[in-house]
Order: structure tokens, then C-alpha cells, then sequence
């Protein structure tokens, strides 16, 4: 007879208590990153598997964003291309691997978040071991979607939204999420969107809230905001010379003030101690002494906030900064993203313009009269603002170092569908400006409003070439491009319109701020100086400087900030002056090298006779130029020539 052992039901359900009750491992993401993360040569320059030595800043965000710590908020304000997405996959992946639950990963927009669902996270679960076990990666039961990945076993979710969309942020309740690229969220129709996600982990007493992103602008930057009402924690580097071995940050004002702007090669820090000097190659050594040091510790319990930037980076050379810095400075646009990018900081801008006083006093000692163009501005647009019984206008020439120089302001009567005012329009096209040499230079390129009135605006846009004359209207978010072609548009009938293909939005918002900071330098030779004619009349001033930037606190209780006018006073000078700075951007001021801003000069900056012909059309991308006017043979001894700036800019634009 065959004996069977039968386990009695006690030792079973003794057993299964045993294995409920054990705790389960450790949540340890650093230890996860190291074992399951390894980067491709096409995701990063340095391949292979995570490295927590290589990246030692990141172990202590790490472990604040583990249960053990008891925080419940951490934010990181950072530079551009620092590894925060490798951040907020490590704590995605490994929460549902080691810790699973309901996970929400917001973005600023719903496309922000296809792009990385498609491009980051579905290679994170198909390349990942641990990860790929247990998520199903096919689109069965609907437990797996772009926006929706579903554990096999159900035990948790990762829901991905836009915080533009207010309906994936309600009616669930997430213990963990991530607030990725949170300086760039807006406001959506139900209000504020940082509290609308905040309030979706209310129901958890232990949920973690990782707050992500590069900043943009104060006052206003949310990812500011975060990191100063958290525990403020900055890296600490000992002097990399053993006599000193002093604890500092590496801090940016530090480096600007060592730096040789004939020799970016040599760019340093100081040790604030010992005086000496901190090279890049003492960078690594550094990083294996770096500590974190809060600034207010008594939040480190409940919001832990971090700020690194490139300097610490070891993918960010010191010349490579050096040299951004040297690019950017003095043009405001570029100022700001260096700012953001590359120092991790908000950039401050300037709410208010300078006094209008001011700047017609300035005016009145100017050295060319209104209608003139001075010297050293080759490049003439044309900014014009549609109204129900005029349309305003104003002419601005532009030189080398972002400089520019108002040329004229005008008013026509009527309105633009009118015949007789189309006609004025067309004659300020062909009229020409005389410059300093005497040579009339008719306008280049001319930006109209097409925000209002948009079809009769392009019943008279459309005579003209797209190379010359094109439709914008202003978008006020501070995130915008400088200059963007609108989608294509169609009517409520579903048909395409035939604008949309010189149709731009600029970004108002970041012109607004570039104006008003530069409006303040007084040095004509100074990058970015706005010059300004005698003659202008006073209201010209006034207009030019009637918006400042407000706090406007909404039913959420979120406050923005907005541009907002004098409700006493017009600005047709200052949307003329912006549409025409967009017509520069579009004609491509800000890509001439200098070479081309000196052939510019030598060709139109002369007396007429020795005019080589004119190339108005040739100076907007797409334009086809005609053969160069025959040129005068040199002189035996005369230099070469510097090549034509029409040949250069028509090989760049086909």
C-alpha cells in the first residue's frame, strides 16, 4: 500500500500567513537603475549600464524618492539634458517592478505625452528584463494603449496625461506620479493643472510626487516656486587641492567671473577658499566628495527640492558653457534660454518698460531724423497692426549684434479692406528710405496682422510675393518659438485655407521681454541697442512702453502672469514694433554671420551710382536670386573678394 504525506491545514495556513506577513523587500531605485538600466550609443554618449558613481548626484534624489524617506514632495529644478528623464523612468520603472500600484505621468500636453510614451517609456518596457515580464506590451483587454500600460497581473497602471486636459486628470486616484517639464504647463479650462494633479494623490498618506523640470521665467515659474518651498538642497564639491579640500557649490556667477571672453578654452571656477583654480579635469574627482546641503532643512521631512546644473555634468564641457554663454549674450531671446538651458535657472525679466520720458528724451539727441535710415543698418521691415478705421505701420532697420534701429511710424485712414488704403500699403512697399549714403532701400520683408479682419488682410496679402509680405498674429505663452508657421487651417467646411501657408504666430510674449531689456542699454556699439530718430511725436513713447507684466490671480487660486496694457493708453507702437522684429526673425537677421552683415553693407551702404543692384527678395528663405550684377575688375593688389551675399544666402535657402 502507497504511503502519501497529506500537509495538515494548520502548517498551510500557517505557510501562507508566513508569506503574507513578510515584509517585502526594500524599495532601493539606485540599486534597480544599476541592475535593469543600460543606454544605448543612440540614447546617450556614454553607453552601457547605469553607473551610480558616474552619476552620484542622482543617488540622493534617488533615495528621497524611495519610501524609507518621508517626504512626500521631491522637486528637481535643473538644466536641460541633465538626465532628469532618466530620472523619472528609473522612478516609473521601478516603482512598478519593486512597489506596483496606480502610477500617473503627466506632461505639459497631451502630445508632449504620446511623443513620450511612444519614444521613452514603450522602449523602457520592451528593453527592460524585470519590466517586460510583466507588462504585456499589446493592445488586448485594453490593458495597453498610448496613454494607459497595465500590469499582467493588475496590480497597478501607468496612466499618462497632459495637464492641458483636465478629463485624464480627474476621477482617479494615483499613490505615485511624476510632474515632468512642470515650468512649461498653462493653464486648461477647469484651472490650474498642478493643483488638479496634486489633488490625485489626496487619498494616499505615504505618496510620492516628483515634481521635474527645466525653469523658464520669474516671477511665475512653477518649477521655481517648488524648489524654494522645499528643503533648497545644492551640491557641495570639495577644492579638488589637497591643501584645501574646501566645501562649495560650483555656482555660475563663479564662473563668469573667471571667464576670458578672448579664451573660452580656459574657462574655470575659483576655489572660494584657497583661490585657486578648478579646472574640468578635477570635475570627476570632485563629484566623488559631493555632498548635499540643504538651505532649509526643516522641509527635508515633507518636500525635499534639488538644483544641479551642466557645470556638474560630465556630458557638459566648461568651453562648451563658456562659449553658449558668449553666443547668447546681450541678445535677450538667446539670453533666456542659456539661462534656463544651461544654468538651470529662471530667467528674470523686466515687467515694466522704462519710462516713456526717458526714451523720447534719448530720442531727441539722436543723430538721424525720423523717415532716415543711420548707418550700420542694411536691413529695412515693416511691422503693420489692422484697426477698424486705420491701419498703423512702422519701419525698423537692423544691423550686425542683434541692433536695430526704428526708422518710421505712420497711419493710414480706412480700413484694410478698402481699396484706397491697400493702395497706401502698396506704396510704402515700393517707396524706399534713404539711408546715410543717400540710396534708397525699399522694404525687405513686411509682417501685417492677421489675428483680426484675417481675410481681408489677405485679400491684400496675396498680391504680394511670400518671400515679402506675410500674415502673424502674437501668442503669449512664454514657451512659444520665437517664430512658427500656424498649422494648416480650414473652415468650418473642412477646406483648407489658402493663408495658412504664410501664416506665423510669434512669440509676443519673449519679443516683449527681449524689447524691454533692451530698450534700457544706452551704448550704441552694445548687442541689442535700439536706436531712435528725432522727430517721433510723444505718443509714439507712449505706446511703445503702455504694457507691463501682472500678477492675475485666478478662481483656482493660481496666480498668472500677463502682459497687460494701460487700458488708458493705445500700443500700435509696440504690436508694429514686434510684428516687424517678426519680420526680421523670418528674414533671417538672427542667422547672418558677420561676413554677410559686411557684404550687406558694402552692397547697399554707398553712394547710388556705385550700386550693384538691388536683392530685397533674396534675403527670404525659398527666394530664387538672379545672377549677380557684373563687378568692376579689382585692383592687382586689392584683397579677394569677400563672396556675394545674395550667392551665399540663396545656396543656404535652396
Amino acid at each position: 500500500m502507497l504511503d502519501i504525506d497529506v500537509t495538515s491545514a494548520e502548517w498551510m495556513a500557517a505557510d501562507i500567513m508566513a508569506d503574507v506577513l513578510d515584509p517585502p523587500p526594500p524599495v532601493n531605485y539606485l540599486a534597480w537603475a544599476e541592475q535593469n538600466i543600460v543606454f544605448s550609443r543612440r540614447e546617450s554618449p556614454l553607453p552601457g549600464p547605469y553607473s551610480a558613481e558616474r552619476f552620484s548626484y542622482f543617488n540622493e534624489i534617488l533615495q528621497a524618492l524611495s519610501p524609507d524617506d518621508p517626504c512626500r514632495v521631491v522637486t528637481l529644478s535643473k538644466s536641460a539634458q541633465l538626465g532628469g528623464t532618466v530620472l523619472a523612468n528609473i522612478f516609473t520603472g521601478g516603482s512598478m517592478d519593486m512597489d506596483p500600484g496606480d502610477f500617473l505621468y503627466v506632461h505639459p500636453t497631451e502630445e508632449n505625452a504620446r511623443r513620450w510614451s511612444k519614444m521613452k517609456l514603450a522602449p523602457m518596457l520592451k528593453g527592460t528584463s524585470s519590466l517586460r515580464r510583466i507588462f504585456p506590451m499589446k493592445a488586448r483587454d485594453g490593458q495597453d494603449s498610448v496613454f494607459y500600460k497595465e500590469r499582467r497581473d493588475g496590480r497597478g497602471a501607468i496612466q499618462i496625461s497632459g495637464a492641458n486636459s483636465p478629463a485624464s486628470l480627474s476621477q482617479v486616484s494615483m499613490s505615485r506620479q511624476v510632474q515632468d517639464d512642470l515650468a512649461k504647463w498653462d493653464m486648461n479650462s477647469a484651472g490650474d493643472p498642478e493643483t488638479q494633479a496634486d489633488s490625485r494623490s489626496q487619498g494616499y498618506e505615504f505618496a510620492k510626487i516628483f515634481k521635474i523640470s527645466t525653469p523658464m521665467v520669474v516671477p511665475g515659474c512653477r518649477i521655481t516656486k517648488n524648489f524654494e518651498a522645499g528643503s533648497q538642497e545644492f551640491l557641495y564639491l570639495p577644492c579638488p587641492h589637497d591643501e584645501c579640500a574646501h566645501m562649495q557649490t560650483l555656482d555660475w556667477e563663479n564662473f563668469l567671473g573667471s571667464l576670458d571672453e578672448d579664451h573660452a578654452e580656459q574657462a574655470h571656477f575659483t576655489c572660494e577658499a584657497c583661490g585657486a583654480v578648478i579646472e574640468e579635469h578635477h570635475r570627476a574627482k570632485m563629484l566623488r566628495g559631493a555632498e548635499w546641503r540643504a538651505m532649509n532643512p526643516k522641509m527635508k521631512r515633507v518636500h525635499r527640492s534639488f538644483y544641479i546644473w551642466s557645470a556638474y555634468s560630465l556630458l557638459q564641457s566648461f568651453e562648451r558653457i563658456a562659449r553658449s554663454w558668449l553666443d547668447a549674450k546681450g541678445d535677450p531671446p538667446r539670453e533666456q534660454t542659456f539661462w534656463n538651458d544651461v544654468v538651470g535657472r529662471a530667467y528674470r525679466i523686466l515687467g515694466e518698460a522704462p519710462p516713456w520720458e526717458e526714451i523720447r528724451d534719448r530720442a531727441s539727441e539722436s543723430d538721424y531724423p525720423r523717415g532716415t535710415i543711420p548707418a550700420g543698418f542694411p536691413l529695412l521691415t515693416c511691422g503693420v497692426d489692422c484697426q477698424g478705421d486705420r491701419v498703423e505701420w512702422q519701419v525698423v532697420a537692423w544691423g550686425t549684434k542683434r541692433r536695430r534701429a526704428v526708422v518710421e511710424y505712420g497711419v493710414f485712414n480706412g480700413h484694410i479692406s478698402e481699396e484706397q488704403c491697400q493702395l497706401k500699403l502698396n506704396a510704402l512697399l515700393k517707396q524706399g528710405f534713404r539711408n546715410a549714403y543717400g540710396r534708397k532701400i525699399e522694404i525687405d520683408a513686411l509682417a501685417i496682422d492677421g489675428n483680426a479682419y484675417t481675410e481681408d488682410v489677405w485679400d491684400w496679402a496675396r498680391k504680394h510675393p511670400a518671400s515679402r509680405v506675410i500674415m502673424v498674429r502674437g501668442v503669449h505663452p512664454d514657451t512659444a518659438p520665437l517664430l512658427q508657421q500656424v498649422k494648416r487651417e480650414r473652415n468650418r467646411r473642412g477646406k483648407l485655407l489658402r493663408y495658412s501657408k504664410r501664416f506665423f504666430n510669434f512669440a509676443s510674449s519673449v519679443l516683449k521681454m527681449g524689447l524691454y531689456r533692451n530698450m534700457r542699454k544706452t551704448d550704441p556699439e552694445e548687442r541689442g541697442y535700439i536706436a531712435l530718430p528725432k522727430g517721433l511725436e510723444d505718443e509714439y513713447f507712449r505706446q511703445l512702453t503702455a504694457e507691463s507684466r501682472k500678477a492675475q490671480k485666478a478662481k483656482s487660486g493660481f496666480t498668472r502672469y500677463l502682459w497687460v496694457k494701460d487700458p488708458n493708453q493705445a500700443n500700435e507702437g509696440l504690436d508694429t514694433h514686434l510684428q516687424a522684429e517678426a519680420a526680421g526673425i523670418r528674414l533671417g537677421i538672427r542667422a547672418l554671420q558677420d561676413v554677410e552683415w559686411d557684404q550687406l553693407m558694402a552692397e547697399r551702404e554707398c553712394p547710388p551710382e556705385a550700386v550693384q543692384g538691388d536683392f530685397e527678395d533674396l534675403l527670404m528663405p525659398g527666394a530664387i536670386a538672379p545672377v549677380d550684377d557684373p563687378q568692376p575688375a579689382p585692383a592687382p593688389d586689392a584683397p579677394a573678394p569677400v563672396p556675394s551675399a545674395r550667392s551665399k544666402w540663396k545656396r543656404r535657402t535652396q
